[in-house]
């Protein structure tokens, strides 16, 4: 299965680079200030890599919407991780977002007897609502921009997810975030509440012979923005252990966000992913790239 929109995202990232800014017009009114949209997390949410945030994607203003496509992809020693999809930002209240995966297992699919190079493909759909605050402009309060978001995953491997303990192909998660920009000290902070039964993000479907239901997993990251343009941090996210065939544990990176414009930025990272499957000590690049209106 291929993803859908790369087609789109190709297009999306040929206009950033060549569109007149009159071709946005009123809608596409880029009013938020840069990088306040973060990148792409690796489920297709505005927010980190790993984590998501309660930031709405684009630079669409309270008057206006933001949209952006994004291809990602993580080499790990013994598997690869490729994700792209697009998202909409509305009136920076609400995000839509789709997301393809594709997990390559390399070798190791050869010695489970699966074969060498099979690959788990995932579609995921997410909305964000923003319900209290912002993280940009209560500069002078506490309080956080704080979000609800839903993410809706289907896997295409059922018969493979059942034979390693997997108790469904199908599943959904929820989350609670909080965002805060410090702009005096260039700082932004985010907390993020999740409720999921996913294993490894979904990659292994949700639930399993150990635990099948819903747990609170936590997301946090820390960025600091050297400028307008350039910003790294360090993320980090607990995952449940559902699965008999092997522990899971908690995902983090240290990431690098450049933003050439509000149409274009690039991400790197080196991630840690953990034990997957029979295989640990998963870490490696991550290398994303984001381009939209």
């Amino acid at each position: 299965m291929r993803p859908p929109i790369r087609a789109l995202a190709l297009f999306l990232g040929l206009v950033a680079l060549t569109a007149p800014a009159a071709f946005a017009g009123e809608l596409f009114d880029g009013g938020k200030l840069l990088a306040t949209g973060g990148v792409s997390q690796v489920e297709g949410a505005g927010g980190g890599g790993l984590t998501s945030w309660a930031m709405i994607t684009g630079y669409g203003s309270n008057d206006g919407i933001g949209a952006n496509a994004h291809y990602t992809a993580v080499q790990l020693p013994d598997y690869n991780l490729h994700t792209a999809g697009v998202a909409v930002g509305l009136y920076d209240r609400l995000e839509l977002s789709y997301a393809w995966q594709g997990f390559d297992t390399q070798d190791v699919g050869g010695t489970l007897g699966l074969g060498r190079g099979f690959v788990f493909h995932q579609n995921i759909y997410g909305a964000k609502l923003k319900i209290i605050g912002d993280a940009v402009y209560d500069q002078d309060s506490w309080l956080p921009q704080i979000a609800v978001g839903v993410q809706h995953k289907e896997n295409d491997r059922p018969a493979i997810i059942a034979a390693v303990g997997g108790k469904g192909s199908v599943g959904t998660d929820f989350y609670l975030a909080a965002s805060k920009l410090f702009l005096a000290e260039s700082l932004l902070v985010n907390a993020t509440l999740r409720e999921t039964k996913a294993n490894q993000f979904g990659i292994l479907g949700f639930g399993g012979d150990k635990h099948n239901a819903y747990s609170t997993q936590f997301e946090g990251s820390a960025a600091y923005l050297f400028s307008r343009q350039f910003a790294t941090g360090v993320e980090l996210r607990t995952k449940p252990s559902n699965l008999g065939i092997a522990h899971e544990g908690e995902a983090w990176d240290l990431f690098a966000a450049y933003f050439f414009n509000k149409n274009l930025s690039l991400t790197v990272a080196y991630a840690d992913l953990g034990n997957i499957v029979i295989k640990d000590d998963q870490h490696g690049a991550y290398l994303s790239l984001q381009a939209g209106l």
